[in-house]
């Protein structure tokens, strides 16, 4: 299976959504190397510092400029037209997606096979790779989450 589509997958399962906004929004990690390091059973210290490396880069280029017109597009914004702005913010929600799914990909490619971490461990690993701090409840429930 393709990551966009475990991805996609794994976003369905009860819990995972709301983890990882969590995981995002109040504790700094980026749930797409969260995801993949999950997927790819990823423990390599060295693999993770390159992937967390690609994955500064890219949030600094698409990811958080594309979020920012995205969040920004919620509230009205007079006189534009509020079927339009929701409309173009749907666009936008698009293409944010899409830089997501480039960014999934190309960590993706960077891995050679499974590396034989359970789901904790891997994301204990990639948050340390992040360099952000992140409790380990959080990390549990995102990890109990994805079964």
């Amino acid at each position: 299976m393709a990551i966009w589509d475990w991805v996609l997958e794994a976003y369905g399962r009860p819990g995972v959504p709301e983890a990882c906004l969590t995981l995002q929004d109040v504790h700094g990690q980026n749930t797409s190397l969260l995801l993949w390091a999950v997927r790819a059973e990823v423990k390599d210290a060295e693999l993770l510092a390159r992937a967390a490396e690609a994955t500064r880069a890219w949030e600094r280029t698409a990811l958080v400029p594309i979020r920012e017109v995205r969040r920004a597009l919620k509230a009205p914004q007079p006189p534009v037209d509020d079927v339009a702005r929701l409309a173009l913010r749907e666009d936008v929600k698009g293409l944010e997606l899409a830089a997501e799914r480039l960014l999934l990909e190309t960590l993706d490619g960077m891995s050679q096979g499974r590396g034989g971490a359970h789901a904790l461990e891997a994301l204990e690993a990639a948050a340390k790779a992040w360099e952000k701090p992140a409790p380990a409840g959080a990390l549990a429930e995102l990890a109990a989450a994805l079964g």
